[in-house]
Parts: structure tokens; C-alpha cells; sequence
């Protein structure tokens, strides 16, 4: 069954991953898997379009990435700032957690910023001498696998083009290589899941059954629910979108239009009642995403796969290569 943290292992050299977007996003490559054949192909991202039905419909996640990273003023502090709690109040996660205990005080932007709370999970709550959106200052907050400061070329790549929900304190990456000219030749919808930090917290027990994900918000319009219905395969782009439709709610086997929040953790021998297709980015090892995608291609393909893309030279993360899984 796999349900050891060490059989979802895999090497990745250090020069593999990803640090900035190629120059165009529909560049990218794509391996190709077919679970039926167990074969791999190698191909181009712009190619997908070859690879589906006319009746197949891409869901695809709109949620957009807010500049959520912050420096204090004296840049001893980093914050990532997940939610507006109120007039006053945020809720953030900080680096380092020691500086920031609670009583503990900085500034940002000059506005006096002290520490009321510290939860299970380690964030903080925070509570400001004024009211400020902390986000209109902020940067992109990139993985800390991307070993550099965020800039005015992040704001644009580390969001997708069809960006449109603010919520998100990671990009759907897979997301990241579809451009209009392409998005505008494919059948397709939106489904909204605003990605948590949880997304980056390690797996630490041996046993991955049990892990716990963080709850995320998402959503589905009417529209979406009508089109996932009618559809005769469903693409889902991105293991964020994968979570929403088989957390959706449905009657009578037909996804309802819906908000809610969803905590699933996917791994084998997990059953997909909705998702046919699968449009992913790589995935760090020991990884919750890692997981879901073995659970989806299985694993001992999966894993082959990483070794074929390691030894082709793919780009690894989420400014790096995507994979098509049929």
C-alpha cells in the first residue's frame, strides 16, 4: 500500500530546480504519461492541445497569489501574512519564530505590530496600533526552494493569466504554463481553492496515514458545476484542482455548485470518484502533492517517470516543467 514516508524518496540534484521562469510560460516541456501502456513521452508543453478529446474539459484553479511576504523595518523579521482577522488583527506566519514570541513587538511601515497569540500550528496572531492592508507593500511569497528575493517579474510569473480570486499564499503552478492564445483553444473552467501554507509543511511521521492537512476555502459556481457535469472527461490542472472536485459535495453522482473547505489528504489507495486526467508540475520527495500523484499514476510508475525526467534534464517546482498524466 505505500504508506511509508520513505517509499515516496527520490535524489534531485540541486541544479534541477527551477530558480526563475523560462521566458515565455507555454515554452515549458511536458512528459507525458499513459497509466493503461505504462509508457513515457516527452513532449512540449504548447502540444497539449493534441493530447485531447473534444469533448474533454480542462479545470483549471483561479485563485490568485497575494503579495503576502513582509520584511520589519529593520529586516530582522519575515512575515508571510495568510489572513486579515479584522480591523486590526492578522494572522501570519514568522521567520524567526523566536524573535516573535508573544508580547514581542516590530514595526512595518512604521506601524507597531506586537504578537497576542502563537497557535498549535505556529502561526501568530497579530495585532496592529492602526489599521493597515499589509498586502498593498508586500511581495510575491516564493517556495524556499527559489533561493532568492521575489521581484517585479514574479508579481507577473508566479501568477497564473487567469488569475482572478485573491486568496492564495502559493500559485497553482501547473497552472503557470497555459498562456490565453492556448487556455482560448481548450473547452475549460475554473473551480477557486486558495492554497495555505500547509501546502510546504513537511510529511514527519513514517506512517503518512497520519498526516494532517491544513483546511483550504474553495469554491464552485453553478456555471463550473453545470460544465463538470456535462463533461465526458474531466483534465484537471493541478493537484489543488484535483483536491476540490473530489472533496466537491454531489448528488445523484453530479458535482454541486458549492463553498466549503477541504482538508483531504490524497494518497494510495485513494479511489478518484471525479478526476480523469491529470496536469501536474514536479514535486519535491516526501511530499503530500508527491502523494497524491502516486495515488493517481501509481507509484512505482510515478517514481520511474521522476528518474527519466532527472536524467532528461527536466526543470523541477514550480517555475519548472509539467507532466500530463492520461
Amino acid at each position: 500500500m505505500s504508506a511509508r514516508l520513505s517509499d515516496y524518496d527520490y535524489s534531485l540534484p540541486r541544479e534541477l530546480i527551477a530558480q526563475r521562469p523560462l521566458e515565455r510560460r507555454e515554452h515549458s516541456r511536458m512528459m507525458v504519461l499513459h497509466r493503461a501502456a505504462q509508457t513515457i513521452e516527452h513532449h512540449q508543453f504548447r502540444e497539449l492541445k493534441t493530447f485531447l478529446r473534444t469533448d474533454d474539459l480542462l479545470v483549471l484553479n483561479d485563485t490568485r497569489v497575494l503579495p503576502a511576504r513582509r520584511l520589519s523595518n529593520d529586516g530582522a523579521v519575515e512575515f508571510l501574512f495568510l489572513e486579515r482577522l479584522g480591523r486590526n488583527r492578522w494572522k501570519c506566519l514568522v521567520k524567526p519564530g523566536r524573535k516573535m514570541r508573544i508580547g514581542a513587538t516590530t514595526k512595518i511601515d512604521d506601524i507597531a505590530l506586537r504578537v497576542e497569540e502563537v497557535t498549535a500550528d505556529g502561526e501568530r496572531i497579530v495585532a496592529l496600533h492602526k489599521d493597515s492592508d499589509l498586502y498593498a507593500g508586500g511581495s510575491m511569497p516564493l517556495p524556499p526552494y527559489i533561493n532568492r528575493p521575489s521581484d517585479e517579474k514574479d508579481a507577473a510569473r508566479y501568477q497564473t493569466v487567469f488569475a482572478d480570486s485573491a486568496g492564495a499564499v502559493a500559485a497553482p503552478t501547473a497552472g503557470l504554463h497555459f498562456t490565453p492564445e492556448i487556455l482560448g483553444e481548450i473547452p475549460h473552467t475554473f473551480v477557486t481553492l486558495h492554497v495555505g501554507p500547509g501546502t510546504f509543511l513537511p510529511v514527519r511521521s513514517d506512517n503518512i496515514a497520519e498526516h494532517r492537512m491544513h483546511a483550504e476555502r474553495f469554491s464552485i459556481s453553478p456555471q463550473a458545476a453545470s460544465r463538470i457535469n456535462d463533461a465526458r472527461r474531466l483534465i484537471a490542472v493541478g493537484t489543488t484542482t484535483v483536491r476540490t472536485l473530489e472533496s466537491a459535495r454531489c448528488k445523484d453522482g453530479e458535482i454541486l455548485a458549492q463553498e466549503g473547505a477541504t482538508s483531504l489528504f490524497i494518497y494510495l489507495p485513494y479511489h478518484f470518484r471525479t478526476v480523469d486526467a491529470l496536469l501536474t508540475n514536479f514535486h519535491l520527495p516526501r511530499s503530500t502533492l508527491l502523494m497524491l500523484v502516486s495515488a493517481f499514476a501509481g507509484r512505482e510508475f510515478l517514481l520511474r517517470a521522476y528518474e527519466e525526467a532527472i536524467h532528461e534534464r527536466y526543470r523541477f517546482y514550480s517555475y519548472g516543467d509539467c507532466m500530463l498524466i492520461l
